[in-house]
């Protein structure tokens, strides 16, 4: 049975891990707000921009001169994941559902006898796919240095995408990360960015409308092969910034779980301290009434 001072060092050392995770948990809660607006603001420019290439990949869909990145290789030997997490942990299962979505992925393809490659984004994939798949990873992207996001920083990893494909390093290559619904709800996702997919373009109006058809100048092909590098890393922008917010919800419901679990605790302690020291003094007085009698 642990004594009454270990008792109270153990009662003071879960207080100021309590004050840590609360602290973290404000932390995370104002780092929410922002993150959470920068990835609800993007969401239209991505969605719009992914359906205007909808339409202009439709078109030139099933021709020769289509861009490379549009009709692809002509293979689907060599995958290449890009796995996207965070630098930092403490976010509960953010990294984890992740990483597990994209080794699910790399067992599918290694089944059906293709090969795969890994790119990492953030160390936290790394460090988790390295145990078992670090044979994989050909490049990994350190983001510990950015302080807030940007479009730079995803142009810089679309670019490092883009050199791979050219250089025939690979045939498909598909992101994972977590989209952001909620504080408590991260959705685990992948996209394929190359070669690329398109939802096709919701026409508006009442149902059963005409489509609308539009035509290009200059042909759809030329202003593709403009607009698809750009969408890769629109892509891989809006990835990041669903990430971020993911993360900071994902830590802040985390360390708001720690902050009431060392809570219990410290109730719990109390209450074994008190009964200790309730303990020890009836002890005292036992023996200090039996010396008395003895006299």
């Amino acid at each position: 049975m642990p004594s009454l001072k270990d008792l109270k060092n153990r009662i003071e050392s879960v207080k100021s891990t309590r004050k840590i995770t609360k602290a973290m948990q404000m932390v995370a809660a104002a780092k929410l707000r922002r993150a959470q607006d920068a990835a609800e603001a993007g969401r239209p420019y991505a969605e719009r921009f992914g359906a205007v290439l909808a339409g202009l990949s439709a078109a030139a869909a099933g021709s020769d001169s289509a861009p490379l990145l549009l009709r692809g290789t002509g293979s689907d030997q060599t995958h290449l994941l890009v796995v996207m997490t965070s630098e930092r942990g403490l976010c509960g299962g953010f990294n984890s559902s992740i990483v597990r979505l994209a080794r699910a992925r790399v067992q599918e393809l290694q089944e059906a006898g293709r090969t795969v490659k890994i790119l990492t984004v953030g160390k936290k994939g790394r460090e988790q796919l390295r145990r078992e798949y670090g044979d994989l990873i050909i490049d990994h992207v350190d983001m510990s240095g950015v302080k807030r996001l940007g479009y730079d920083d995803a142009r810089g990893i679309a670019r490092n995408i883009l050199s791979r494909f050219e250089g025939g390093e690979f045939d498909v290559a598909t992101i994972f990360f977590n989209r952001f619904q909620s504080v408590i709800n991260q959705i685990p996702t992948d996209l394929q960015i190359i070669p690329a997919k398109f939802e096709a373009a919701r026409e508006e109006g009442a149902e059963g409308a005409a489509p609308t058809f539009y035509d290009y100048e200059p042909d759809e092909n030329a202003i593709l092969a403009e607009l698809l590098p750009r969408a890769v890393a629109t892509q891989i922008f809006s990835a990041l910034l669903e990430n971020a917010a993911s993360e900071q919800g994902a830590r802040m419901t985390a360390m708001d779980n720690a902050t009431r679990n060392a809570g219990e605790m410290i109730d719990k302690l109390t209450i074994e301290f008190n009964r200790s020291r309730q303990a020890v003094i009836t002890n005292e007085l036992i023996e200090i009434i039996s010396g008395a009698e003895a006299l």
